[in-house]
């Protein structure tokens, strides 16, 4: 008696190994970017973003995560893009002044104080500072929002809610929006997984409340704030320059 023919199970193809795209040979005319925090979350939608900009060339990735220093990325550089964190932000920033790199930051939690007197050295080109607290168009919406509406409610307090991983509290967008408001206004920060960034100011007065709010629910919304800041931060008369409404208002 003959054996049945054994069925065959097919074999699922092998993925084969993911390998990081290679930077992309600068195009003629095209600004030079490299990016601090390249292997973060924010660090990768920025190199992303970078890479689909077809008059940026990304340039370098500097991360420990790497194996790459700022110093491996800055002699290629334009232009350095900086989310790494507020314990190294303030030195990466002034090594890029050193370098003559321009460099726009979007770390927050440390003190940028030291940059007003950073100049590049003899020899070297001028370079600039550009930070901003959220390169989110709608985040500078909402803090110019606030200011205004604060000038006639009788107070207000801020809510801010992030994801579990962000090192910094209040949030460097809370912190600025209470700076832009009138009177003295509490911040409230909420720090849960599954958040990205968002933010409520609630101001109140006899009868009555207004809450203006932002969400942003992908790291992609501040990509556009971010590319903005990169192609205007060499044209900029004065270093350093805070917020992104600087360059929309």
């Amino acid at each position: 008696m003959s054996r049945p023919a054994r069925e065959r199970v097919p074999v699922p193809a092998r993925e084969p190994a993911r390998v990081p795209a290679p930077e992309r040979e600068p195009a003629s005319g095209n600004l030079r970017v490299a990016v601090a925090g390249a292997a973060g979350r924010m660090g990768q939608a920025v190199v992303a973003a970078v890479q689909g900009a077809e008059d940026l060339t990304l340039t370098g990735r500097a991360d420990p995560a790497l194996g790459t220093s700022l110093a491996d990325v800055l002699d290629d550089a334009d232009v350095v893009v900086d989310f790494t964190r507020p314990d190294s932000a303030l030195d990466n920033a002034l090594r890029c002044v050193e370098a003559g790199v321009h460099v726009v930051i979007g770390t927050t939690g440390f003190d940028v104080e030291p940059l007003r007197s950073a100049h590049a050295p003899a020899g070297h080109k001028r370079a600039n500072v550009f930070i901003a607290p959220n390169f989110a168009i709608s985040a500078v919406l909402m803090m110019r929002f606030a200011a205004e509406a604060s000038q006639h409610m009788a107070g207000a307090e801020i809510v801010e809610l992030h994801h579990d991983g962000k090192l910094d509290a209040p949030s460097g967008t809370a912190a600025r929006t209470a700076q832009l408001m009138q009177g003295d206004v509490p911040i409230h920060s909420v720090r849960l997984p599954g958040l990205v960034a968002h933010q409520e100011v609630i101001l109140g007065d006899v009868g009555q409340s207004l809450t203006i709010r932002q969400d942003s629910y992908a790291r992609e919304s501040f990509m556009p704030g971010v590319l903005l800041a990169v192609r205007r931060v060499a044209q900029l008369e004065e270093s350093p320059v805070v917020g992104l409404e600087r360059l929309l208002f």
